[in-house]
């Protein structure tokens, strides 16, 4: 019967980016190209609390997911934009937001801030 609903394990997609070009990120693979310069802008997409309370990572930009539509014009669209927020779900919110918008090059943290500080890497408060 699971099979006749939802097909067989072939028919999942791969996966990989998405109908809008998303890619993500893990927090790992994200340090490392951060700890290797390449230029990337970090827009962390929680509210204000969130961000100054439960930490944020070092350069990363606050720009709270409610805000996006108004200001995402501040934002460059030759950018690599990696999203942010705690689960990686508001992030991936702002990631399909920004390409319907006509930006290129984002990227969602997977897992948010919690796979970051799992991972034990640096956060700013």
């Amino acid at each position: 019967m699971f099979r006749s609903l939802f097909g067989s394990p072939s028919a999942v997609a791969p996966v990989g980016p998405g109908p809008l070009n998303i890619k993500s990120i893990t927090a790992p693979d994200l340090n490392e190209r951060i700890q290797n310069g390449e230029k990337l802008l970090l827009v962390d997409v929680r509210t204000t609390p969130e961000y100054a309370h439960d930490g944020h990572i070092a350069g990363s930009r606050l720009l709270p997911l409610n805000m996006l539509p108004r200001r995402a014009g501040e934002l460059p669209k030759d950018a690599a934009i990696i999203c942010i927020c705690r689960s990686g779900n508001r992030s991936q919110a702002a990631c399909e937001q920004l390409a319907g918008l006509g930006y290129e090059d984002v990227t969602n943290l997977v897992g948010g801030m919690f796979a970051w500080q799992r991972a034990g890497l640096p956060v700013e408060r």
